[in-house]
């Protein structure tokens, strides 16, 4: 695994690419904010004014798609296509209610929609915010991976907001059981395992020196989009970037 630069040194490498992450991002936790100080569950979260894109903001996107689409074969915290025109990573905590929202509300339909036509592939990166309890689940679900079984623990871990002693381990062990993880001494010695910890690390690393500070943030194709949003934010997204994407490879074929 490539040695990582400080958080200092990639800030200024990327320069106008992590700024306008930032201030994306500032956006969804002002927003999140909001939310959870005082409005009702059932009350409806305005989405964030979409920016008009030009051609200049559509290169920041590509490079940081470029930077952070791993699209890695056989990536077990990934569904879709390896060369789908357009990818969703997405950075969330366990114990985050609005990861779960989008795990339970938004992602099922982003996936028949739009995986399994062969537009979009999603990539999960474990962000932990919440301390150790976090951290232990965002272990399990790589450790589920292990035997294939990511997203089956990763809906369980989601299937209601979770939180402290939830996710103690003999609970996610009892979790995992319920998600079909096959060989559950396996599963616990990889939960515990120095490879588990430096996959969160990695994960975790990606996202701060991206300037991601709240949960769930997500790229689409590079562009930033903030928090548990209605399913039509992210459609617009999917859409817009699969329409840039066919631009470009028109382009190419054409010899432009």
């Amino acid at each position: 695994m490539p040695t990582l630069t400080s958080p200092t040194r990639k800030l200024a490498a990327v320069g106008a690419i992590i700024a306008l992450l930032v201030a994306v991002v500032a956006i969804g936790i002002a927003a999140g904010r909001a939310v959870e100080a005082g409005r009702g569950p059932n009350e409806p979260k305005a989405a964030a004014p979409e920016p008009q894109e030009d051609p200049a903001q559509r290169r920041l996107y590509d490079q940081l798609a470029e930077r952070t689409s791993r699209r890695e074969a056989g990536d077990a915290l990934a569904v879709g296509k390896k060369d789908a025109p357009v990818v969703l990573v997405e950075y969330a905590d366990y114990q985050c209610s609005f990861c779960g929202r989008f795990t339970r509300e938004t992602q099922p339909e982003l996936i028949k929609k739009y995986v399994d036509a062969g537009t979009l592939r999603i990539e999960f990166r474990n962000f932990t915010l919440y301390g150790a309890d976090s951290e232990r689940a965002a272990r399990a679900s790589w450790a589920a991976g292990r035997q294939g079984r990511f997203w089956q623990l990763h809906d369980e871990l989601y299937a209601k907001t979770r939180k402290g002693d939830a996710l103690a381990e003999d609970k996610i062990v009892e979790m995992a059981r319920t998600a079909g993880v096959p060989d559950i001494e396996k599963f616990r010695t990889d939960l515990d395992s120095e490879a588990a910890r430096s996959a969160l690390k990695k994960d975790q690393e990606e996202g701060y020196e991206l300037g991601v500070q709240s949960t769930p943030s997500f790229l689409v194709n590079g562009r930033p989009v903030s928090g548990a949003q209605p399913t039509s934010v992210f459609a617009d997204a999917i859409e817009s970037a699969a329409k840039a994407a066919a631009g470009k490879t028109a382009g190419k074929g054409s010899g432009k």
